[in-house]
């Protein structure tokens, strides 16, 4: 079975910085595109970033561009997203996700993505 863990959500005031890890349990998922949606309560839920398998590309949500960066240890299985200048919208639910979209604008949508975490929650106090 797969497997995506998500660490490093919690509480944090406006303006820090926070870095949620994904660990997978699946060798295989070195090859495929991994990355991070959230669900704020009440909203839908939204694409956040995307890192290809090899890391050669990347893909974030115009939110977020320029304050979190996405990057992956595929020796760990194990994909990174640092959160810097974290807004109080910026608190929701993240999950971690699987896929293998295979067009550039494929990565932004949820439905390519077939392997999900349990979600870390990340509040940013104001």
């Amino acid at each position: 079975q797969v497997q995506l863990v998500e660490s490093g959500g919690g509480l944090v005031q406006a303006g820090d910085s926070l870095r949620l890890s994904c660990a997978a349990s699946v060798g295989t998922l070195r090859m495929y595109a991994m990355g991070w949606f959230r669900q704020a309560p009440g909203k839908e839920r939204e694409f956040v970033a995307v890192i290809t398998w090899n890391g050669t590309r990347t893909f974030y949500a115009d939110a977020v561009k320029g304050r979190f960066t996405i990057s992956r240890d595929n020796a760990k299985i194990t994909v990174y997203l640092q959160m810097n200048v974290l807004r109080p919208e910026d608190a929701a639910v993240y999950y971690c996700v699987a896929g293998t979209p295979y067009t550039p604008s494929a990565h932004y949508s949820e439905s390519n993505y077939n392997y999900w975490g349990q979600g870390t929650q990340v509040t940013v106090s104001s």
